[in-house]
């Protein structure tokens, strides 16, 4: 997939991968299109990014709200124009520290649910139309080994990208034989303040930074023979130079 002069909104991008992938993005001749709850957050790393001699626009905008899916996509594609890459980044832990089950209350799951995959499932009915009339583009889900590892007290959140995951395959296989790709993606464990809040007194020295991880999800957009739709992909085994 040729990138240059491509139009990507991601959420979650005022930080972390999120950021990591709209700084990447914009350097490779993307119009960026950042989404984040917090304006002054996302606007100044849109700022950030053309001050570099990127194209960047950064909205404010909560993806569980319902109401804001269609202001965001029709905001986004005035902007920059059509979208033609979605990556739905923007995820939530729920509680700190991390309950049981047990302990986990209904609204705390609901608000999970709402983020992970409730955000991500209108923002791709939102924009996978546009695609599929001209037959080109991608969506990418960020998942997590949480959604495959039934991990102790992180419940709520491994069902929603257990979901997520899912959601990924069942879009891919109701448009196969279209240019247009689902695909999700495993980050790996990366220096984040999510990771740190889930796992407060992990070695961070040890964890992937989430710049080196943008580089392999954007190879993985650019090498579709390698990242095909329907895929379930882990960045740590990539190895790419962007």
């Amino acid at each position: 997939m040729q990138l240059r002069d491509q139009t990507v909104l991601i959420t979650g991008a005022s930080r972390g991968l999120g950021r990591a992938l709209a700084e990447l993005l914009a350097a490779r001749g993307c119009s960026v299109v950042l989404v984040a709850r917090d304006a002054g957050d996302v606007e100044a790393v849109a700022r950030a990014i053309c001050e570099r001699g990127g194209r960047a626009f950064g909205i404010a905008a909560d993806v569980a709200d319902k109401d804001a899916v269609y202001a965001i996509t029709g905001q986004a594609a005035a902007l920059a124009g059509p979208i033609d890459i979605l990556i739905n980044n923007a995820s939530t832990l729920g509680k700190t520290p991390l309950p049981l089950l047990i302990d986990s209350e209904c609204e705390d799951l609901e608000r999970v649910l709402a983020v992970n995959v409730v955000g991500p499932f209108r923002l791709t009915k939102a924009v996978l139309g546009s695609m599929l009339l001209r037959d080109r583009g991608a969506i990418v889900n960020i998942s997590s080994d949480a959604g495959v590892e039934p991990y102790p007290t992180w419940g709520s959140y491994g069902a929603s990208k257990a979901a997520l995951d899912h959601l990924s395959r069942i879009w891919a296989s109701e448009n196969a034989g279209s240019h247009v790709r689902v695909f999700s993606v495993d980050p790996g464990e990366m220096d984040t303040v999510m990771h740190a809040l889930a796992m407060p007194d992990e070695d961070r020295s040890a964890l992937a930074r989430p710049a080196d991880v943008a580089t392999r999800i954007v190879a993985m957009l650019e090498d579709a023979g390698r990242a095909p739709n329907g895929s379930r992909l882990q960045a740590s085994h990539w190895s790419a130079s962007v």
